[in-house]
């Protein structure tokens, strides 16, 4: 995995943000909102505007929990009304201005309707065109770079937003994307509806007025998804429900085709119940800390755990979904299909012991990780291995000598 750089201390120094609210420790918690009543996600916006009459804002979001980054530009009134339900709709725990911005009426704004985000302001160098091109250039999927560097050459605001965020990511956080795994995709503002925050509160979309934990609401009622994926992209379809008529044309086929085939529905939602969260586990992956640590070390032994797991569940959605017609659901199963993720199945399992699967009991889960690589792939592991093994035979005989002088009976998982 490649890590990015900087170029020196002397950088960092010169690029030191400063924090509203007193302090620059982001919280480990959010606060609950109608969006983390959901999930809650680690979200860096960046924002920027244009100086001339006309209101143009660029924003770029950059979600650390799924590995995504989206970008927009928005031609905004003097109310800024859309901005407002734009970053409303994402619900970032941290938002990046300009130091120049500070009093400026977009930031009051902003403020105003969204309090509950860490607000941080910066120095004007982290917005940079030509270090967002350069971002796009290094962490956008091969086959994507091109179109996303003609789209964001019409867009400044946008592309200036996401270098400011990424810098931010880097330097304060200290966390990095390897090279090419980042999603990136540039929404424009048409395309689906415009719902105001007031609107999303009072009509109870997302969370339900009198009690927050209440499945009460639009979102609770409709919520029968079987994974946190599919959670996220139904709060995001309620908040921006489309427009695009080719798109809801394929979903309402998809329904229909799941409706008419009852076994194919059974099956579709017996293969996810055992999906594990793939955008956490893969987001895991490839955003590596720029200081290795203990903790990251054994982390990462989950991850690949997690990883194997949900390889192997992808099998059972490929072959649910083998009586499918719907263009939607026949797309799906070609992602699924096991042509797509052999290569990492069989590097898994050139390392990994077959039986090996993610466990949420802690001891089970540090069993698996001392266990999970195969016998033979390292010798100093594998001594290692026998010698908790021996300590730990050595550990039960000393208590069975004990519990028998003692006279006190012993409990065996």
């Amino acid at each position: 995995m490649s890590v990015c750089s900087l170029n020196s201390l002397d950088s960092l120094n010169s690029f030191s943000p400063s924090v509203s609210r007193g302090t620059s420790r982001r919280p480990t918690a959010r606060p609950t909102t109608t969006a983390t009543s959901v999930a809650a996600q680690d979200i860096i916006c960046a924002v920027s505007e244009s100086r001339g009459v006309s209101s143009t804002v660029g924003l770029a979001f950059v979600n650390l929990a799924t590995a995504e980054a989206v970008l927009c530009q928005i031609c905004d009134s003097q109310t800024y009304v859309k901005t407002i339900i734009k970053i409303g709709v994402f619900e970032p725990s941290e938002i990046l201005f300009m130091n120049t911005a500070k009093e400026s009426k977009l930031r009051y704004i902003i403020q105003e309707n969204l309090p509950d985000p860490i607000y941080t302001f910066l120095d004007r160098r982290w917005w940079s065109e030509k270090t967002g091109h350069e971002y796009v250039e290094r962490l956008a999927f091969p086959e994507e770079v091109d179109s996303l560097k003609v789209t964001l050459g019409g867009n400044y605001f946008a592309a200036c937003c996401f270098a400011a965020a990424l810098k931010y990511v880097e330097v304060e956080l200290q966390r990095s994307f390897t090279t090419h795994s980042l999603r990136i995709r540039f929404e424009p503002f048409q395309g689906s509806m415009t719902i105001d925050l007031a609107t999303i509160v009072s009509l109870e979309l997302i969370q339900n007025l009198q009690n927050a934990k209440s499945k009460e609401s639009l979102f609770g009622l409709l919520n029968e998804t079987l994974t946190p994926m599919g959670a996220r992209l139904l709060r995001a379809s309620i908040l921006q429900p489309s427009t695009e008529r080719v798109k809801l044309t394929a979903r309402y086929n998809a329904v229909e085709d799941l409706a008419t085939k009852e076994d194919m529905f059974v099956s579709v939602r017996q293969a996810l119940k055992g999906f594990i969260d793939a955008d956490k586990v893969l987001t895991a992956i490839i955003l590596v800390p720029t200081k290795r640590t203990i903790q990251y070390v054994e982390q990462s032994v989950n991850n690949v755990i997690m990883l194997k797991t949900y390889v192997s569940a992808i099998k059972n959605i490929f072959q649910a979904l083998g009586a499918a017609q719907s263009d939607l659901l026949l797309t799906i199963r070609e992602l699924c299909a096991p042509e797509g993720h052999r290569s990492v199945e069989e590097l898994i399992d050139a390392t990994l012991n077959e039986h090996v699967a993610y466990q949420s009991k802690p001891l089970d889960l540090r069993n698996q990780r001392i266990y999970c690589v195969k016998a033979g792939v390292n010798s100093l592991l594998d001594v290692a291995r026998q010698t908790y093994k021996e300590a730990n035979a050595d550990a039960m005989e000393l208590i069975e000598k004990l519990s028998g002088r003692s006279e006190i009976m012993t409990v065996h998982e």
